[in-house]
């Protein structure tokens, strides 16, 4: 998005993985809170901490309190609220997760600097019992590698579950399409056949983390019927760059859970300001050789490098798309890459430019696309111009674009997002609408409060905007497969 997208704190969401070895808990009939490691490196780990009511009424709060050693700090949390006082942290609710019914749980997570365990812990102001000192699990990895969706507050469960609901095999989008390429200036499916995929595009991670969980992508899988899943992982403003382990594991868990549904999955890395590419340079050589590593087997991965280039000539993004191109084929030869343009990803429009730079000059690799953003109720008939004659010349993919004005806030502007969606059916252009969130902006599809309530399907949860994309998204996909 062109301007500065709502800034409303949501902690990063991570779950226990299954695997993981319990250290501590109470005993029945009371309020109980288990620590898991749900990943560990050479210099920390990840931790969640999930709180039960055990007892036979409903209680109001919760308050975690865990003894670190010295020499060993939480970094950041998520899905609480966090204290420090010495060596003692103290959690309590975040809002949303503070009541719990007789036998439901909640879930909320940290990331911890040290290998030191908790050697005390205090639920509601009770002694946890068992054993304080656990047997320690060996590195897994060199940095957090795991990191699944919220958990919210449940019905009883014997253990917390992250795994997603699989869709039927056969029957999804990357089921029917496979492994992707680009195709003169179509994007094609396996079978060589030109297609369109019609998604959503997730806020920024650092904000809107609690919106991205299994109900959620439940929701958009079955319920929007959606083919694409984009991943909006912030640079700057508090993202990727102030914690590049946690941002990738957010991204690769997102990943995981489109593919467990049979989405595509976007992986945006999503520079805004500054705006050339270039300043980013190294962040996103990590950046996407971790995710192209991890990644390569997928065949729903989708690659798009750089969100709005804006300040920046085409000379500048190009060259650095030929440095960012080689870091993911070395990794992943075959999945799409999609390049940003010039002025905010509008072909160079907003720059008082056009597509004719790109076409005299086009990046020095294959199977790539060119990004398109609009905002409808700000770009109109002449974008709508630009990209019909580009369209004959260049592989377009609509990675962003609002119903409303390019600062993402306004009234629905219903018939230029028609005229929009109309044209890009019928050349056949792929597009991610911002955002599938409950941000309190125009574009948001989710109205405010959705995203805390767990409850993500049906028309009633929708706005203005998300309600006209739903019913657009939801109309039969036309993949060819002969």
């Amino acid at each position: 998005m062109r301007s500065l997208k709502v800034k409303l704190l949501a902690a990063a969401a991570v779950a226990a993985a299954a695997s993981a070895v319990a250290l501590i808990a109470l005993p029945a009939s009371a309020e109980t809170a288990a620590f898991t490691v749900t990943n560990s490196w050479s210099t920390g780990y990840q931790a969640a901490v999930v709180v039960k009511n055990d007892t036979s009424a409903p209680i109001s709060t919760w308050r975690v309190e865990l003894t670190l050693p010295a020499g060993t700090t939480v970094v950041n949390s998520w899905n609480a609220t966090q204290a420090v006082a010495g060596g003692t942290y103290t959690f309590t609710p975040a809002g949303w997760n503070a009541a719990l019914a007789a036998g439901a749980s909640t879930e909320f997570g940290m990331v911890v600097n040290g290998t030191g365990r908790p050697t005390t812990c205090l639920v509601n102001g009770r002694a946890c019992g068992g054993s304080a000192t656990p047997t320690t699990p060996a590195p897994t990895s060199s940095s957090p590698t795991a990191n699944p969706s919220p958990t919210r507050t449940t019905a009883p469960t014997t253990a917390p579950t992250t795994a997603p609901t699989t869709a039927p095999a056969g029957r999804t989008p990357v089921a029917i399409n496979g492994q992707l390429r680009v195709c003169g200036v179509n994007l094609c499916n396996q079978y060589n056949r030109p297609i369109q995929l019609r998604g959503m595009s997730t806020h920024g991670l650092q904000w809107f983390a609690n919106c991205y969980n299994s109900a959620s992508l439940d929701a958009l899988a079955t319920d929007w019927q959606a083919d694409l899943f984009r991943i909006a992982m912030y640079v700057q403003e508090g993202g990727y760059e102030t914690n590049p382990a946690s941002f990738t594991s957010q991204v690769n868990n997102l990943v995981d859970q489109a593919e467990a549904r049979g989405m595509y999955a976007l992986i945006d890395f999503h520079t805004l300001t500054p705006g050339d590419p270039n300043y980013n340079l190294e962040r996103a050589r990590t950046f996407f050789g971790a995710v192209s590593a991890r990644n390569a087997a997928k065949k729903n991965v989708i690659y798009e490098i750089a969100n709005e280039p804006n300040g920046v000539s085409w000379t500048g993004i190009k060259n650095y798309a030929e440095q960012i191109i080689p870091v993911i084929r070395a990794n992943d030869p075959d999945a799409v890459v999609i390049v940003g343009t010039r002025g905010w990803s509008s072909l160079g429009v907003s720059d008082g430019a056009g597509s004719s730079e790109i076409i005299a000059n086009p990046v020095r690799a294959t199977n790539i696309m060119y990004a398109f953003h609009f905002y409808a109720a700000s770009h109109k008939d002449n974008y709508r111009a630009e990209v019909e004659r580009a369209a004959g010349s260049l592989p377009l993919f609509v990675t962003e674009f609002g119903t409303v004005n390019a600062n993402g806030g306004g009234a629905v502007d219903t018939a230029s997002s028609t005229a929009w969606l109309d044209l890009l059916d019928r050349l056949k252009i792929s597009y991610a609408n911002w955002t599938f969130s409950d941000a309190g902006e125009g574009s948001a599809a989710l109205k405010p409060g959705t995203c805390a309530s767990g409850t993500y399907a049906g028309t009633g949860v929708l706005t203005e905007s998300g309600a006209l994309l739903r019913s657009r998204i939801r109309t039969a996909d036309n993949f060819p497969t002969s």
